[in-house]
């Protein structure tokens, strides 16, 4: 029977001419983004090249000089790099946690809104923000924040918090949290989307056995509405613990300065710094790799986790 039973899984999963034949549509639609996919991701990996060389642009690709790992050990025997991959981490982190219990929460109050107007309302002024730039972003930021009449600064100092006020960006010791709150008023809203769209397609029947049954609206949401974007949570979780390293360039490389370099200085802003601005673009391009691997890396062992605990992976 066991055998019986593993060969009708290999016939469900093995794919005929038949098959492609039916599909051939939706193959040749896709055959545009695959190439698009070659062309812009692929290909250039071939620059990965230059991390193992001392690249200079007149000798090009071919030309430069081989040096093996050098760069790679140039980068980790360099503080500055070390202290980028600490800030890099530890902002990303925090983006990360936050981002997502802050979706997940929006996403569950607005789904709880009975007033059809009140709800598109309230998703639309969220979803706004996504839409902004950065360096807008960052000017609300230095406005808010701003030493003479800042919100934040006048509002603490008004209930006796502060006895003056002071300048959050001139400490280290906040500066990755303003970051992060940064982020999440310009993304939460955006980032809820799928959660809601997920939760719209729970069975409704499912709420109103449990109304009948007495739930209130907390054990409803506890019981039926989590359970149901559970496989959504952990898929998105995996994906964005990959780009862990990836989502902190903008925002620290603008509020940056002086006084907090030592905690706003991230990988990206490295090889902005010490990489491209000098012309080592070899260093810049073994940054990158290393981006890549750790990234990898993160993503199997997030996977692997998922796996083992039962819950929906990628792979």
């Amino acid at each position: 029977m066991i055998v019986l039973k593993n060969q009708n899984t290999q016939n469900q999963h093995k794919i005929t001419w038949k098959q492609i034949k039916k599909q051939k549509s939706l193959i040749f639609l896709t055959i545009p983004f695959v190439v698009y996919v070659i062309i812009f991701n692929y290909l250039p990996l071939g620059g990965w090249l230059m991390a193992f060389q001392n690249y200079k642009p007149r000798d090009g690709l071919w030309g430069s000089k081989f040096v093996g790992l050098d760069k790679f050990v140039q980068l980790f025997h360099n503080k500055l790099f070390i202290e980028s991959i600490r800030n890099t981490f530890a902002i990303g982190a925090l983006n990360l946690v936050f981002s997502t219990v802050f979706a997940i929460v929006f996403a569950l109050m607005l789904n709880e809104v009975r007033i059809k107007g009140v709800k598109k309302f309230v998703q639309t002024v969220s979803y706004l923000p996504h839409f902004l730039s950065w360096i807008i972003v960052t000017g609300i930021v230095f406005d808010v924040l701003s030493l003479d009449n800042g919100i934040i600064n006048q509002l603490l100092v008004g209930v006796g918090i502060l006895d003056k006020p002071i300048n959050w960006l001139a400490y280290p010791k906040f500066f990755w949290w303003i970051v992060t709150f940064a982020t999440l008023w310009k993304e939460t809203g955006w980032n809820s989307i799928i959660y809601l769209a997920t939760m719209s397609s729970i069975n409704p029947d499912l709420y109103e056995a449990a109304e009948i049954d007495g739930a209130s609206r907390f054990r409803k949401i506890l019981h039926i509405t989590l359970p149901g974007i559970k496989s959504t949570i952990f898929i998105l979780l995996i994906i964005n613990i990959g780009n862990i390293l990836n989502t902190t360039f903008e925002i620290p490389y603008l509020l940056q300065n002086d006084l907090v370099r030592s905690v706003a200085q991230t990988i990206d802003i490295y090889v902005l710094k010490y990489g491209i601005s000098q012309n080592d673009y070899s260093l810049g391009t073994a940054a990158g790799i290393f981006k890549s691997i750790v990234s990898i890396v993160i993503i199997f062992i997030a996977n692997q986790i998922a796996k083992k605990m039962g819950e929906e992976h990628l792979f």
